[in-house]
């Protein structure tokens, strides 16, 4: 397929696969698919080369079902983007345009996606939250991100980070130290097996963010009944509403929404996080998500394709290629 045409592409990247949407600028038919492999990683980072592997038969199956005449517009939202895509940003563009005839390319952070997809074109601060954690604010003038450096450095209240704390709990009763849980040791042998066991079967793992993680619904079921698993989680709900102020802008009435599944933990976290960010963020409007990242992206590529995106441009989290004509990213940032 080559030769542009009205139509767009977006694309949501992450560690359970790949999801993307074909449509027409225009209106009428938009076609979706759906990829439960996630793109490599190597020594350049996110790998190029298997990206578009993956995403080639799914926009050839998309753009026939939508009937679209041509890609003009692509936005590619993925994980790691801002620290793990310099190959991405290099490669990817030219590949798109070779094989499917794009003229605007914007690689997008995932953290922007979210924002946009809960937040839309406005300003505001988005706490995405699942086995990580970050947030990401704008005033439409430069983006702001807190944390989001993984479960050995931050990611504070994610997942991962309330999963390690019950588990440390677990161990501390099983020793018979202060801060203790009984109750928790009893789910993490539930899950586990042996506490004695629990280094052997976590240290060698290359999911360990993941298995951390799949602890975190255990103490929030014991939050309840159990004062040290209550306080994970409190502890947790002020980490996260440390992220959400860091990035939430300072002056007018800017929005703030959660998203993830994080927050499915349920009114043991919530609660605590509702008090926070009211004595934080007095100004701000608290919202419920508009949409998840893929609708991020596909407002972001209509929004680039009508000339009507307000984001501001940044060359880590929100970098658009375009060929043959000027970067209209470009000339936004110099108007803000």
């Amino acid at each position: 397929m080559t030769g542009a045409g009205d139509g767009f592409l977006a694309v949501d990247s992450g560690g359970s696969g790949l999801r993307v949407v074909v449509g027409s600028v225009a209106g009428g038919a938009r076609a979706g698919r759906e990829s439960r492999e996630p793109v490599r990683t190597g020594e350049r980072g996110i790998d190029p080369g298997h990206f578009m592997e993956r995403l080639t038969p799914l926009i050839r199956a998309a753009v026939s079902e939508a009937g679209v005449t041509g890609l003009d517009t692509a936005v590619i939202g993925a994980a790691g983007l801002a620290t793990l895509g310099d190959a991405l940003r290099a490669d990817l563009p030219s590949a798109l345009g070779s094989e499917f005839g794009v003229r605007t390319v914007a690689l997008v952070a995932d953290a922007v996606t979210a924002y946009t997809g809960a937040l839309g074109l406005r300003p505001g601060a988005v706490v995405a939250g699942g086995t990580g954690l970050i947030a990401i604010g704008t005033d439409l003038r430069r983006w702001r991100r807190a944390d989001g450096w993984g479960h050995l450095l931050g990611d504070c209240g994610g997942g991962a980070w309330i999963g390690r704390a019950g588990l440390e709990a677990a161990l501390r009763a099983h020793d018979g130290r202060p801060d203790g849980s009984a109750r928790l040791l009893a789910r993490a042998e539930e899950m586990f097996g042996s506490a004695r066991e629990l280094p052997g079967k976590l240290y060698p793992r290359t999911d360990r963010p993941a298995v951390l993680a799949s602890f975190a619904p255990r103490v929030a079921e014991c939050a309840g009944h159990d004062t040290v698993a209550a306080g994970i989680l409190r502890s947790a709900a002020t980490h996260l509403a440390d992220s959400a102020a860091a990035v939430c802008p300072s002056g007018g009435e800017p929005r703030v929404a959660l998203t993830g599944g994080l927050f499915q933990l349920g009114d043991a976290l919530l609660v605590p996080l509702e008090k926070e960010l009211a004595e934080r963020l007095p100004h701000a409007r608290r919202v419920t998500p508009e949409g998840d990242p893929l609708h991020g992206s596909v407002r972001i590529a209509t929004g680039l394709a009508t000339g009507s995106l307000t984001l501001p441009g940044d060359a880590a989290m929100l970098h658009v290629v375009s060929t043959g004509r000027e970067d209209p990213l470009r000339k936004t940032a110099d108007q803000f």
